[in-house]
């Protein structure tokens, strides 16, 4: 295993944590009793795309909301890490969002900061994943990897946005009008969106919400045209929205969907070209 975080140190978007021998079903109680048995809160779960092949957790701990609270007015895209369950031909993964590169990407320079802090969390969440069936520990995601520093500052190509050219959804008056308004919009219902979870990010006027993308234009359009590989990326989704103070902020889908998917030829992020602007009017209606 290689401990990342440091300049020179590569690192893939997903690890393989464990292969289980039991129904997707009993996996899925299984990794959520060892999540929380190790320390972690289960925030929420769903199935991506709406395929029962897959389940997803998005969990948290005090530590890493520590973190994303004291880094920069977007550090809250950093509060949860994802857990994939994927049912692939006759075996169960359990694959999860590796942490440092999630924190590399999202905490940027102030990863190092808090990276002794969050190292312990990372190997916690190992041991968790590793206790819900056969060991693995490989990483998966990308053939080549990418370098921690890059991640700091990552495109997918020139002209192609970072981290910090978010979308901006909406600015309200206040950041309490911003939660009221979101939060009764899913009350009553948003069409084809559904919340997975949210959380609130510590020491700041930050919540984290994760959305299930339904519908034509959504999880099941795009889902199969880029997640093509093995093992699958189950724990790319949910999308998310950060209500920052009073604004509300979505990563840019080309630069969320490229950071989940670095090695995605140009055609086939052509076969998507209009999902960035279908995620973008979908999130938008939670905030109106």
């Amino acid at each position: 295993m290689i401990l990342s975080g440091a300049s020179g140190q590569v690192l893939k978007p997903y690890t393989l944590g464990a292969v289980s021998e039991k129904t997707l079903e009993e996996t899925k109680t299984i990794v959520r009793n060892n999540l929380e048995e190790n320390g972690f809160t289960v925030l929420g779960e769903y199935a991506p795309a709406g395929d029962w092949n897959r389940w997803l957790f998005a969990i948290t701990t005090d530590e890493i909301l520590e973190a994303a609270g004291a880094a920069g007015d977007l550090g809250g895209f950093a509060a949860v890490l994802r857990v994939g369950i994927t049912q692939e031909n006759e075996r169960v993964l359990v694959t999860y969002t590796t942490p440092e590169y999630w924190w590399n990407a999202c905490l940027r320079g102030d990863y190092q900061m808090y990276r002794s802090r969050l190292l312990p969390v990372n190997r916690r969440l190992s041991g968790a994943i590793r206790e819900s069936g056969s060991p693995d520990g490989e990483s998966f995601g990308s053939r080549k990897g990418i370098e921690a520093d890059d991640l700091h500052t990552y495109r997918y190509m020139v002209s192609m946005p970072r981290f910090h050219n978010t979308v901006l959804l909406n600015t309200f008056s206040s950041h309490q009008l911003a939660i009221e308004q979101i939060e009764a919009n899913l009350s009553k219902g948003v069409e084809n969106i559904k919340k997975v979870y949210s959380v609130n990010v510590p020491g700041k006027k930050q919540v984290l919400y994760g959305l299930a993308l339904d519908g034509d234009k959504g999880e099941s359009k795009f889902l199969p045209i880029i997640d093509i590989s093995n093992p699958m990326h189950t724990a790319f989704l949910p999308y998310e929205i950060l209500v920052s103070g009073t604004d509300v902020h979505m990563l840019h889908g080309r630069f969320r969907i490229a950071l989940s998917f670095p090695d995605l030829t140009m055609g086939t992020f052509t076969k998507i070209m209009s999902t960035p602007g279908d995620i973008e009017d979908q999130l938008k209606a939670v905030t109106e």
